[in-house]
């Protein structure tokens, strides 16, 4: 297939990946406003209330400079638009209580929640290619135990792993740290909380993919010319397995986001998770509303780069896009 036969079919497939993209962030956009204009009680007042931390009736010119400010006095639309019109510029709007934009109060902790989301999901990669080598093609009963396996771990809570690590690995036998730090020995505890569900899930689709190349006649070749197992499984197999991992990473990288919202509260680690949970427990809307926006950008920009990747890695795709 010549350049300009498949250029057309892949430039649509980027299209169309970039429109949904678009969708899915203007959604998220509409929802937080939604959320704020539909919480009960007058929003004027709650502001203030967390502004001064005293919880009580307010007058009307106590209220007014605060309606001015944020435009609480004009039609519910335009209060859409300029609330869309302010996440385009990259405004965020400003922290009730700190009194500082939502974008420096983020950024402060942002990159220690995205070192650990990097690092989580590299370390699930590993995990998930060890286990699904050792496992896959080895028989029913071999085959069946990495299956169960798998979909245990999937299917784990990060607050319920993270406490059982804290407790066995740190207090117990006092291999890491009990308080998570930035350094790498109070990283790895948090990093493995979010990494081993990832890896079960991750597995899940490797799995099936490992077992179906390795019955391929290319197999079965590279054995006749004196090829170990292992070699067969790491030259030739698990390139051709790892392609539904490959585009379930987007996914993974931004439930690592999400997840170490969690994860920080239970090792007491900096990052987005603890600035979430102070914001909410002040009802500090536009930090709250901050942070879903940022995890729901993280989760489309690492879909739609995955989406592109797999087309360089895959021929197949661009043959059929």
């Amino acid at each position: 297939m010549t350049r300009t036969s498949w250029a057309e079919p892949v430039l649509r497939r980027v299209a169309g990946r970039l429109v949904w993209a678009l969708l899915v962030l203007w959604g998220t956009a509409s929802l937080t406003f939604l959320a704020q204009a539909a919480l009960p009680g007058d929003r004027a007042t709650a502001i203030l209330n967390v502004r001064t931390g005293n919880a009580e009736a307010r007058t009307e010119a106590e209220l007014a400079p605060i309606v001015r400010e944020y435009g609480l006095d004009r039609p519910l639309l335009v209060q859409y638009a300029d609330h869309l019109a302010a996440l385009l510029r990259g405004d965020l709007g400003t922290s009730y209580q700190q009194h500082r934009p939502v974008v420096e109060v983020i950024a402060d902790q942002l990159g220690a929640t995205v070192v650990l989301a990097l690092v989580a999901v590299a370390l699930a990669w590993v995990l998930m290619v060890a286990w699904a080598l050792l496992t896959a093609g080895r028989g029913r009963l071999v085959g069946g135990a990495g299956r169960l396996v798998e979909v245990v771990t999937a299917g784990l809570p990060h607050y319920w792993l993270g406490v059982i690590l804290l407790l066995v690995l740190a207090l117990r036998l006092g291999w890491f740290p009990v308080i998570g730090g930035t350094g790498a020995a109070g990283m790895l505890l948090p990093a493995l909380t979010l990494a081993v569900p990832l890896a079960g899930f991750l597995g899940q689709a490797t799995r099936t993919e490992l077992e179906r190349a390795l019955g391929q006649p290319f197999v079965l070749s590279a054995r006749a010319r004196g090829m170990g197992d292992t070699a067969v499984r790491l030259r030739h197999v698990l390139r051709h397995a790892l392609l539904p991992a490959v585009s379930l990473s987007g996914w993974a990288l931004g439930a690592a986001l999400s997840g170490s919202v969690v994860v920080e509260q239970v090792f007491t680690r900096p990052g987005i998770g603890q600035v979430l949970v102070n914001a909410v427990g002040s009802q500090d809307l536009p930090i709250v509303v901050g942070v879903v926006v940022l995890v729901a950008v993280f989760y489309v920009v690492a879909n739609l780069l995955v989406d592109l990747a797999y087309l360089v890695v895959d021929p197949r795709l661009r043959r059929s896009a």
